[in-house]
């Protein structure tokens, strides 16, 4: 006998869930494009896109996922035979560098591995040794989906200055932006990147860039940019079409509209300890469950875990089991390992992760570990008990 039946929650690191008002602002009649009321909200939707990264800079909407943000920052910073620094932490670090290289850039890499931070003196190591400055860019995840890893931007910037290297700062906050503190401005940050399918709590369909004038100024000096992946006019526009290369992603944009009144009326501070306050009721749990069998965090340090997705191990194949047991018999969707696969062993096999970003609350995240709990019980997984009770006190901490 399954208990599945009933609303079922995808607690995978995205596409998160859709609020009920984002989806009831999307089920509607297609609007006119040319004038009314879709057109009149941009200036309030790009106002407060500026608000959730914190930037006085610029923003360029696509009609995109994250590796499409990841294309358009680079087309407006990177030309043919430049050179990048690529600080990767995980799966998604390493991928926006092979963006980079696919697109001509000649890649340095600084490879952190799966279960560690970036190292801020290696990076100024690397800086120093470009005493030419042909490296024009730095690229960091903020949070590397796969191996959950939060990486330390400002120390990144830190680094930058202590080189004093002219580079531009890039950073991928496509897992991170809406539920981990980030403040480009005050971080120097110069182009961040990110979707919509995260912490903005919509479906997979947009991709940001933000940028600001220094970014802004090494955009006007490429001898060639897309028309498509141009930032200018996106920016910029002098008609609304302008903002999109073309035809407007007309309900995304109601839905993204609910969805920043939401951030606006919670608080991005209040946003950010909730996210933090959820990821460590999630972590008591695993501590427990790990005192009598093989699951562990994927990052040992709790000061350098994601607030947004976490990931665990287990002896291959239990991961693959687990998942399938809270999916088909508790209707819990967990996400599976990517990129973090153990020589001989598929990644599925024996990892999975926890997201929890967005639109998530208590009852949704003890919901999902009383299902792992089950599971574990359920096919004789070894474990540690009072993995939920835990859970359930760490929240209720003050």
């Amino acid at each position: 006998m399954g208990f599945a039946q009933g609303r079922s929650y995808l607690a995978i690191p995205g596409p998160s869930v859709v609020p009920d008002a984002v989806q009831r602002a999307m089920h509607r009649a297609a609007p006119n494009i040319y004038q009314g009321e879709l057109v009149d909200m941009m200036d309030g939707l790009t106002t407060d896109l500026r608000h959730v990264a914190q930037t006085d800079g610029y923003v360029a909407i696509y009609i995109a996922n994250g590796h499409g943000a990841w294309e358009a920052s680079l087309a407006n910073t990177i030309a043919p035979g430049d050179r990048v620094l690529v600080l990767a932490t995980g799966h998604f670090g390493l991928g926006w560098g092979r963006h980079a290289e696919a697109m001509g850039a000649k890649v340095d890499l600084l490879d952190f591995g799966n279960r560690a931070t970036i190292d801020p003196d290696r990076i100024e190591a690397a800086l120093r040794a470009d005493t030419t400055h042909e490296i024009k860019a730095v690229l960091v995840t903020h949070v590397d989906t796969s191996s959950t890893v939060r990486n330390d931007i400002a120390s990144v910037r830190a680094a930058m200055n202590a080189a004093s290297h002219p580079a531009l700062l890039m950073v991928d906050c496509i897992a991170s932006l809406g539920c981990e503190r980030f403040e480009m401005d005050r971080w120097g940050v110069d182009v961040m990147v990110s979707a919509s399918q995260k912490g903005l709590m919509l479906p997979p369909g947009l991709g940001f860039v933000w940028f600001n004038d220094r970014a802004d100024a090494v955009q006007t000096r490429l001898d060639r940019v897309s028309p498509y992946w141009s930032w200018t006019p996106r920016a910029k526009p002098e008609a609304f079409y302008q903002y999109f290369g073309g035809t407007a992603p007309t309900h995304h944009l109601y839905g993204l509209r609910v969805a920043l009144d939401m951030i606006r009326q919670e608080g991005l501070d209040a946003i950010w300890q909730r996210h933090a306050r959820l990821a460590g009721a999630i972590w008591a749990a695993t501590d427990c469950w790990a005192r009598d069998g093989a699951m562990r965090l994927n990052i040992s340090d709790s000061a350098l875990r994601s607030h947004a997705v976490t990931a665990l191990s287990l002896t291959a194949p239990d991961a693959s089991r687990l998942r399938g047991w809270t999916e088909e018999m508790a209707g819990v969707t967990l996400g599976i390992g990517l990129g973090m696969a153990e020589q001989g062993t598929p990644a599925a096999d024996g990892f999975f992760r926890i997201g929890h970003m967005g639109h998530v609350n208590a009852h949704m995240v003890l919901g999902a570990l009383g299902a792992i709990e089950a599971g574990l019980a359920a096919l004789d997984i070894p474990h540690g008990s009072g993995g939920v009770s835990a859970a359930a006190r760490a929240l209720a901490a003050d």
